[in-house]
């Protein structure tokens, strides 16, 4: 979902009027509509010589938010789209995708968890360098991580070409499918998300590579300072942000990536950052942990819907 500045070239009635009468009830993007008591708004606007203008925006973001909502698939609908649709990404980390029968998976959420220096940015690093051999990523950085050079290594590990020639035609191919894109708040991120969307509406149907994989490296660092005060917008912008990331998974056959941190828990055990809220949003959720003074990493799994919790494997970036 986007901020309403970025909507009045498609829907042109979101002119300065709307937005001018929005702002001033702290109304900026979709996702303040779903925290606002919508009586009270329209009484507001009732009241406003405008009215007529105000409450047909207000009539065009509620159609928006209703344009969101999925329909409902009966369970036969939802088998044929998981065979045809719903397959696996390999990472390219054999231990992980060992353990989960043969990698990410295609619509669904995908989170990894772990302290810091866990490998967690690794394994995205890796999964986009395997993923780019033929499809299209997107990496969203939050905090500089990405690193360029890190999957030319990558790279470099897993082919043999005949000739330097062939070995930098691989690499420019590879690197050109793959597009980052650095975002700092998380209205920066429902921007490129709601151009994202635009972008697949366009894709979908069509030949040749396409976009397959969505990294976020990382959505805690985006919405934790959101949480910090007692109001329910930042719960509310947290909420959208999963339902969108899940949403263009689904209907765009994406496979999304995200990395959250992990926050001191009972006992002095680490758990994910985010809260009760969140933890319900991930299809599926990885620890990922290291081994102090060596390369070997650990993973298992706290969440998967096919799969039991607990099971772990261990590998080598």
């Amino acid at each position: 979902m986007a901020r309403l500045a970025n909507l009045e070239t498609e829907y042109p009635v979101l002119d300065s009027t709307v937005r001018n009468f929005c702002a001033s009830h702290g109304i900026f993007s979709v996702e303040d509509f779903l925290i606002h008591d919508l009586y009270m708004l329209a009484a507001f606007a009732e009241q406003n010589n405008s009215s007529e203008r105000l409450k047909e925006g207000i009539a065009q973001v509620l159609s928006i938010i209703d344009d969101m909502h999925q329909p409902w698939l009966n369970g036969m609908e939802l088998l044929e789209d998981a065979k045809r649709n719903k397959h696996v990404f390999p990472t390219g980390i054999q231990g992980i995708d060992l353990l989960l029968g043969g990698g990410i998976r295609v619509g669904q959420l995908t989170e990894l968890v772990g302290p810091s220096s866990s490998g967690k940015t690794q394994v995205c690093l890796r999964t986009a360098s395997n993923v780019a051999r033929n499809h299209m990523v997107l990496y969203l950085d939050t905090g500089n991580s990405f690193s360029p050079q890190r999957i030319a290594y990558f790279l470099g590990k897993t082919i043999n070409p005949s000739s330097a020639q062939a070995k930098n035609q691989f690499l420019q191919k590879v690197m050109s499918n793959i597009s980052c894109h650095s975002v700092f708040d998380i209205f920066a991120m429902f921007d490129v998300l709601h151009q994202l969307e635009s972008y697949l509406r366009c894709q979908d149907g069509r030949g040749g590579c396409q976009m397959r994989l969505l990294i976020v490296d990382s959505i805690s660092s985006l919405i934790s300072p959101l949480l910090g005060s007692s109001s329910t917008q930042g719960r509310a912008l947290m909420t959208s942000t999963g339902y969108l990331l899940k949403k263009l998974a689904h209907q765009h056959n994406l496979a999304v990536l995200i990395i959250n941190h992990t926050v001191g828990g009972e006992g002095g055990y680490s758990k994910p950052a985010l809260g009760d809220s969140w933890k319900c949003i991930p299809h599926s959720r990885l620890f990922l942990s290291c081994d102090r003074g060596s390369n070997n990493y650990n993973v298992s799994i706290l969440r998967h819907p096919s799969m039991a919790s607990g099971k772990a494997a261990r590998f080598v970036i």
